[in-house]
C-alpha cells in the first residue's frame, strides 16, 4: 500500500514557474514508476509526465515536451514535478499516481493522490 500526498500548487501568473511535489509514504517506493496527471475543470483527466522507479527514464505529453520536467529523489520517497512557462491551458487538478510500470494510460497505476490545484492567470 502505498499513500501519495500532493503539495506545491497554487495561483501563479502566465510565465510564471511552479514546483509540485508528492510525498509517498509505504513499503517500496523506490520500485515504483510514478506519473502525473491532470484534470481541467469540464474535461478528462489526461497524462502529463511518468518515470521509471530509478529515474533515469522519463515519458512526457507532447505537448508538455520542454516546459516540464519529472524528477525523483528515492531517499526522500518524493516524486516532483517541474513546470515552467505556465500559461493559462495548464490550469487543472494534478495528480500524482504509483504504478508498477511506466505508462501514459492511467490503468497502469494502482495508487493516486488527492490532487493539487494549479491555476495560472493570463
Amino acid at each position: 500500500q502505498v499513500q501519495l500526498v500532493e503539495s506545491g500548487g497554487g495561483l501563479v501568473q502566465a510565465g510564471d514557474s511552479l514546483r509540485l511535489s508528492c510525498a509517498a509514504s509505504g513499503r517500496a517506493f523506490s520500485s515504483y514508476a510514478m506519473g502525473w496527471f491532470r484534470q481541467a475543470s469540464g474535461k478528462e483527466r489526461e497524462f502529463v509526465a511518468t518515470i521509471n522507479w530509478s529515474g533515469r527514464i522519463t515519458s512526457y505529453a507532447d505537448s508538455l515536451k520542454g516546459r516540464f520536467t519529472i524528477s525523483r529523489d528515492n531517499a526522500k520517497n518524493t516524486v516532483y514535478l517541474q513546470m515552467n512557462s505556465l500559461k493559462a491551458e495548464d490550469t487543472a487538478v494534478y495528480y500524482c499516481a504509483a504504478g508498477r510500470s511506466s505508462s501514459t494510460g492511467q490503468r497502469a497505476y494502482d495508487y493516486w493522490g488527492q490532487g493539487t490545484q494549479v491555476t495560472v492567470s493570463s
